[in-house]
């Protein structure tokens, strides 16, 4: 016991610690963890600061810290951003490190709150609506003050099908009439959200759907349904044409990035913007099909008023 309440207390300072650690005042470290601007939790009813965490943010907020030779994407999953990503992590070489880890769009969010990683990529419904629903969904987080909201993309949403179903439908609300063997998403997956919404549009729920697998990516619903295994999922166009499957659009989705203020400027994260909107970016789209990158790089969000 005695040793784990060391390594607790390596792990993590409390206000009085911190305040040392960074030579300020106690108020000022209080004021801080109210405002969300330094990491820390308030789980045990006291405020607790992670030092590794504590450590990184000094190293963000330097101007040329050791950080900004990184770039940590997380949340909702895309081909198009998963091929940019490649390409800029080959161009980069080792000069700097360009990663991208599909999550689903709220586990992304959970994970740039906690400060594990520097962007989010997300989609919550139908492009229309995404000013409205977007921020909103951003809100439920207090580190929201110091996040802004950039367009990435339009992309085609729908339901990827095993080849040979597509003939035999002629609204998407027919593949609700056969025993097809759907593959879903995880919880807090955007292509979930967009499933759930669409079934309730039909009136039908979905615990009524046979579910076969729940698959964590979009590759993972087209390759299950390409291998077999399922006959129809949520997905995007570009999924579906990347593993020769049919495909029935519903609607355009908004593809979003959510970035802290501290990272917008960071080179990696502009070279990513600079790439779809590069003649090599758009080809790329125009190949992967579904998308419109004609609004890429546009300030969606900001918390602050001016």
């Amino acid at each position: 016991m005695n040793d784990m309440t060391n390594e607790m207390s390596q792990a993590f300072m409390n206000v009085r610690q911190l305040a040392d650690y960074l030579h300020l005042n106690e108020k000022k470290v209080y004021a801080m963890a109210a405002e969300g601007a330094i990491p820390a939790t308030k789980l045990t009813g006291k405020w607790l600061f992670p030092k590794s965490l504590v450590d990184r943010w000094l190293l963000e907020s330097c101007h040329s810290g050791i950080m900004t030779d990184r770039l940590l994407l997380s949340g909702s999953d895309d081909p198009l951003l998963q091929a940019a990503s490649n390409r800029l992590t080959q161009k980069l070489r080792t000069q700097a490190l360009f990663s991208y880890t599909v999550t689903g769009t709220k586990l992304g969010l959970d994970l740039l709150a906690q400060g594990h990683a520097d962007a989010c990529a997300i989609h919550w419904g139908r492009a229309e609506e995404s000013d409205v629903r977007h921020p909103a969904l951003l809100q439920q987080y207090s580190q929201s003050k110091h996040w802004i909201l950039v367009h990435l993309f339009c992309r085609s949403q729908g339901l990827i099908v095993r080849s040979g179903c597509l003939e035999r439908l002629n609204d998407p609300a027919e593949a609700l009439s056969f025993s097809t063997r759907w593959v879903v998403r995880q919880d807090g997956a955007g292509s979930q959200r967009f499933l759930n919404e669409w079934l309730a549009g039909q009136a039908f729920p979905i615990d009524n759907l046979t579910v076969t697998n729940t698959a964590f990516s979009e590759r993972e619903v087209a390759s299950l349904i390409a291998k077999g295994e399922a006959d129809i999922g949520p997905g995007t166009l570009s999924a579906a044409k990347e593993f020769g499957l049919g495909f029935i659009p519903v609607c355009n989705e908004s593809f979003d990035l959510v970035v802290p203020r501290n990272v917008y400027f960071r080179r990696l994260l502009q070279q990513l913007f600079e790439f779809f909107q590069s003649d090599e970016g758009i080809d790329l789209a125009h190949r992967l099909q579904g998308y419109d990158l004609s609004r890429c790089g546009r300030l969606v969000w900001s918390s602050d008023p001016g």
